[in-house]
C-alpha cells in the first residue's frame, strides 16, 4: 500500500481577519458541504449500502465476536419499538452505564433511530465509586426513561443507587430482579411507529448529553445534537478524503461517554462506513497488554490514542517488531489528543513509523472539547510539528482573544453545543457576547505571518499560575519540556509553584525506559533512588534550565512511586492527568518539594 500525504489530507487553507483589540478571527476557506440530517440516517444508509459488512467486533474469551451493519439495522429497529412501547422519547432519555460493549453501541442505535437522546455515562462513576453521588445527580437532573447496565453484578451498586427513580432496568448480562433483559428488548418487531419516529429525527433533536468529567461537583451535562455529530464528521471527511473511499478500520479503546472516544471515533465509523474492533485494554496496569493484543491481531487503518497511550505503546514497538510490521501494515496515520505529546515521544513514533512501514506514517493532531463534538481544529498536513493542533475544520470559526500574554481560543460554528441541559447559568456564562464559546484553552500561531500552518496549543489558561515574583508559569509547555529532556525516562509529571519563589516538579518514571537506562533485567523494577536514574533527571533539570528565565526553569523534582489513580480523580478516563487534583491529593510530596533544605528524594539540577 503506497499512500502520499496529498492522497491523505486536503490542502489547508485559512482566512485570517484582524482586529485592533488584538483578536484574530481563523476560518477554512473551504466551505462546510451539505450533512446528514442525524446520525440515524447514515447509520441506515450504510446498513443499506453494505449489510454483511462487520460494524463492530468485541472479544468474547480469545475470539472476536462481530456483528454486521445488516444484522446492527435489525436489532436498532427492535429497540427503537421496545424504547417507544415503554414511553422513551426526547423528554423521557436513555441512560447507559456500561464501559464501551457490543450492546452499548446497539442500545445507542436504536435510541438514535427512536428519537430518544442517550446519556453514557463515565464507567468510573459506576464502578469506582462508592456513594454513587455523580450517578445520582445526573438522574435527578435528566430523568431519564430506562438504564441499561452492560453486567447486572458490576454495575449492581450504581443500578442500586438509581433505584426506583428509574422505573425501567435492562441488563444484558447477568441477573437482576425487576431488570428486563437486552435479548428480549432487541427481539420486538418492529412497527410503523418506529418509521414516524426515525422520520422526526432531524438535526435539531438531541442525540445525547455528555457529562464533564470535573474533579469536584456534579458534572455538567453538554447537549449533542444530530447537528453538531453530524456537521462535524462532514467536516473531518473534507480535510481527510480518503475516508469517502476506505471506511475506518479502528481498534479503539477510548469510551464512549466521552466526546474522543464516542463522537470523533465511533461516529467516524459510523459515518464513513468502517467497523469498530472493541478494544477491552486501556493504558492503565494491568491493562494495556489486552490493547497490544488486538493490536496483534487487527491492524487498524487509523490509530487514535492519547499521550499516556502512545507513551507505553512506543516501547512496545521499538522493541517488537513483529507487533509493528503488523501495526503498521495498512495504517494511513496516528493520531493524538486531549493532552500535549511530549516532543522526545513524537519522534520516537515517527523513528518507528520510518523504519518499519514502506510509507510515510503521519504522526498528527487535533484540538476540541466536549461542547464541539469535538472537532474544531486539525493538522491535516504532513510537515505539522508536534503540538501543532492544526487549522480549523471547514465550518468552524476560531476567536482567538488576548488573555494578558496568551490568547484564549474560543469557537463557533454548528458543531457548537447549545449549552448546558438544565443550567441556564453554566450556558450563559459560556458564551461571549457574539455568542463563541469560551474554552479556557490557550493557543498560540506557529507563524503569525502564516495561517496555514496551523496553531499550537498553549496550555490551559486554569492551570498556568503564578510564581511569588508575579511571572507566570506555562505548565502545558514546561511538562512537555521536561518529558521529553528526559528522554523517555518520564511518563509524565505535573509542575508546581503557585505563590512559591520556582517551579517543581512531580514526575512517573517509565519503567521499561528505567531499566534501559540502568541497565536492568527486564523483570526487575528501577528503584525511585537508583543513582543512575537520579543522577539522569539531575543531568536533565540541569540542561532544561540553561539559560530559562524563571517561568522556564524546575529547580527540583520527586519522582512519585503510586501511579496516577483514577478514582481519585488524578487521571481521567481520556488518560490525561488532572493537574490539580494530584496536587491536592499529594501535597505531601508538594511541601517536600519546597522546604527550605531539600528534602530526601527531591531531585536537583546537576552541579
Amino acid at each position: 500500500m503506497s499512500t502520499t500525504a496529498a492522497e491523505l489530507f486536503a490542502t489547508p487553507r485559512v482566512i485570517a481577519e484582524g482586529r485592533d483589540d488584538g483578536t484574530l478571527l481563523l476560518r477554512s476557506a473551504e466551505p462546510l458541504g451539505p450533512y446528514a440530517p442525524s446520525m440515524a440516517h447514515l447509520f441506515r444508509d450504510h446498513a443499506d449500502a453494505h449489510p454483511d459488512r462487520p460494524l463492530t467486533a468485541q472479544r468474547e474469551g480469545e475470539q472476536w465476536r462481530s456483528v454486521g451493519w445488516g444484522e446492527a439495522r435489525m436489532v436498532a429497529d427492535g429497540l427503537a419499538q421496545a424504547f417507544l412501547d415503554r414511553g422513551l422519547g426526547p423528554d423521557r432519555p436513555l441512560m447507559i452505564l456500561s464501559g464501551n460493549s457490543v450492546e452499548h453501541l446497539l442500545m445507542t442505535l436504536g435510541a438514535h433511530t427512536a428519537g430518544v437522546p442517550v446519556l453514557p455515562i463515565s464507567a468510573a462513576y459506576s464502578l469506582l465509586s462508592q456513594d454513587h453521588e455523580r450517578v445520582r445527580a445526573i438522574v435527578d437532573s435528566c430523568r431519564p426513561g430506562m438504564v441499561f447496565a452492560d453486567d447486572a453484578e458490576r454495575f449492581g451498586p450504581a443500578l442500586d443507587a438509581v433505584g426506583a427513580a428509574v422505573a425501567q432496568h435492562v441488563v444484558a448480562r447477568g441477573q437482576r430482579d425487576g431488570a428486563e433483559r437486552f435479548a428480549d428488548l432487541a427481539d420486538t418487531a418492529p412497527g410503523s411507529g418506529v418509521e414516524h419516529a426515525f422520520e422526526a429525527v432531524g438535526p435539531d433533536s438531541v442525540a445525547k448529553v455528555l457529562f464533564t468529567s470535573g474533579s469536584t461537583g456534579a458534572p455538567k451535562g453538554v447537549i449533542n445534537t444530530h447537528r453538531m455529530l453530524c456537521s462535524n464528521q462532514q467536516a473531518l471527511g473534507q480535510v481527510w478524503p480518503f475516508m469517502h473511499t476506505e471506511p475506518p478500520i479502528l481498534v479503539d479503546w477510548l469510551p464512549w461517554s466521552h466526546t474522543f472516544g464516542g463522537n470523533h471515533n465511533l461516529n467516524q465509523v459510523l459515518a464513513y462506513g468502517g467497523t469498530m474492533y472493541i478494544d477491552d485494554g486501556k493504558p492503565a496496569p494491568g491493562l494495556f497488554e489486552r490493547s497490544v493484543a488486538a493490536l496483534r491481531e487487527v491492524p487498524p487503518t487509523v490509530y487514535y490514542n492519547v499521550p499516556a497511550g502512545f507513551a507505553l505503546l512506543a516501547p512496545r514497538l521499538e522493541q517488537d517488531r513483529e507487533l509493528a510490521a503488523t501495526f503498521f501494515s495498512r495504517l494511513r496515520f496516528m493520531f493524538y489528543a486531549a493532552a500535549a505529546l511530549p516532543e522526545a515521544l513524537w519522534q520516537r513514533l515517527s523513528d518507528v513509523a520510518a523504519d518499519v512501514a514502506d510509507r510515510p506514517i503521519p504522526l498528527t493532531a487535533s484540538w476540541g472539547c466536549t461542547e464541539s463534538a469535538p472537532g474544531a481544529t486539525t493538522a491535516h498536513f504532513s510537515t505539522a510539528r508536534c503540538g501543532c493542533i492544526g487549522v480549523p475544520l471547514p465550518g468552524v470559526t476560531v476567536k482567538l482573544v488576548p488573555q494578558g500574554d496568551k490568547r484564549e481560543i474560543r469557537l463557533a460554528g454548528p458543531n457548537v453545543t447549545l449549552g448546558y441541559h438544565g443550567d441556564p447559568d453554566a450556558t450563559a456564562a459560556a458564551f461571549d457576547d457574539e455568542g463563541f464559546y469560551r474554552t479556557g484553552d490557550a493557543v498560540r500561531p506557529v507563524d503569525p505571518d502564516d495561517p496555514d500552518q496551523g496553531l499550537l496549543f498553549d496550555g490551559r489558561l486554569a492551570e498556568d499560575f503564578k510564581l511569588a515574583t508575579g511571572t507566570w508559569v506555562a505548565v502545558g509547555k514546561l511538562r512537555t519540556t521536561l518529558v521529553s529532556e528526559a528522554g523517555g525516562v518520564l511518563r509524565d509529571a505535573v509542575i508546581a509553584g503557585q505563590d512559591r519563589d520556582y517551579a517543581a516538579a512531580l514526575a512517573w518514571i517509565d519503567q521499561p525506559e528505567a531499566r534501559r537506562l540502568c541497565d536492568a533485567d527486564a523483570d526487575t523494577e528501577v528503584a525511585l533512588d537508583d543513582e543512575r536514574l537520579n543522577q539522569h533527571l539531575a543531568a536533565c533539570l540541569k540542561r532544561l534550565n540553561a539559560d530559562a528565565g524563571s517561568a522556564s526553569r524546575i529547580e527540583r523534582l520527586i519522582l512519585l512511586e503510586a501511579p496516577p489513580d483514577l478514582d481519585a480523580g488524578e487521571i481521567t478516563d481520556k488518560g490525561y492527568i488532572n493537574q490539580r487534583a494530584v496536587l491536592e491529593r499529594r501535597n505531601d510530596a508538594v511541601q517536600r518539594l519546597f522546604a527550605t533544605a531539600p528534602a530526601p528524594g527531591v531531585i536537583s539540577p546537576a552541579a
